[in-house]
């Protein structure tokens, strides 16, 4: 082999003896001699330090400024501000040290209001007949919660209830604040019904659901009550704000009424507008201030 030769690492000999020593000792070709470098083209570099894991992983908890800027509260940089101003608390304790952990488990809290690491979500749906809201008490049957699993990864809850055959409005949310606001007795929210009875209701008992029913001892105030337009009269439209359970089907009961189809048909502000039955969306940024307001 020449001195050019033995320099480049090239070798005379035939391409299957790759890898094998020449006569003085030294390798050839990928597996050169000395003066060659290691190739990495085939995934062989050095880690370097910035690849290195982290002494801080997400096991450990994710930054306090992500946790408030994931739960909508503001962006990560105004986060920095307010928790160097002392508005944030973790487990009690405030903290203004940047670069804060925190695990999902925290009670981490913005100006005394807990704050949910998630972003929030809002998803209406418009519930078939036949599907339990919460719990699965007969083996075999279905959740709402098949009917929303893919529209987010969030861990959503239905605000309020239906029976398993009534069907209408059901609204899904991790925003805990707003769904135990709604779910106050004092705030209500406005619904209206549409309802289907096993018999016509007469107009005295329609003016007498109208004036109001008493439920276990309490008055159970009626908005709006009325037959629905070019319906059979065993059809009706109800308006309320009470949010006790089964109070509509509770109403038409006391007066010897059996209902065979609830459809609840507004919630809130909220309508089936173009919302097909068994179908779901997310609500608007306007429809989410305005059931703030309730």
């Amino acid at each position: 082999m020449s001195r050019n030769d033995r320099s480049s690492g090239k070798s005379n000999r035939p391409s299957g003896s790759r890898g094998k020593r020449s006569t003085d000792g030294k390798h050839s070709g990928r597996q050169g001699g000395g003066s060659m470098k290691k190739s990495y083209a085939r995934g062989n570099a050095p880690i370097k330090k910035s690849m290195e894991k982290s002494p801080l992983s997400n096991t450990e908890g994710i930054r306090l400024n992500k946790y408030i800027a994931n739960s909508g509260v503001c962006s990560r940089r105004d986060a920095d501000m307010y928790i160097a101003a002392g508005n944030v608390t973790v487990n009690g304790k405030t903290i203004t040290e940047m670069g804060y952990r925190v695990k999902l488990e925290d009670d981490v809290r913005f100006d005394g209001r807990r704050l949910n690491p998630e972003k929030p979500e809002y998803i209406l749906l418009n519930k078939p007949a036949g599907f339990f809201v919460t719990g699965n008490p007969e083996k075999g049957g279905r959740t709402v919660m098949e009917l929303i699993s893919r529209a987010t990864s969030a861990k959503v809850s239905p605000v309020g209830k239906l029976d398993n055959q009534a069907k209408g409005l059901l609204l899904f949310t991790n925003d805990g604040t707003l769904a135990k606001k709604l779910a106050k007795p004092k705030n209500g929210i406005r619904q209206i019904y549409h309802v289907t009875l096993n018999k016509n209701l007469s107009q005295e008992d329609l003016d007498n659901i109208q004036k109001g029913v008493y439920i276990e001892g309490s008055k159970v105030i009626i908005t709006n009550v009325s037959f629905i337009d070019d319906k059979p009269h065993n059809e009706v439209g109800i308006e309320l704000y009470s949010i006790k359970e089964h109070i509509v089907t509770r109403i038409f009961k006391s007066l010897g009424y059996e209902v065979e189809s609830l459809d609840r048909v507004v919630f809130g502000g909220l309508t089936k507008k173009d919302l097909a039955r068994g179908r779901h969306r997310n609500l608007t940024e306007q429809e989410v201030i305005n059931l703030g307001m309730h």
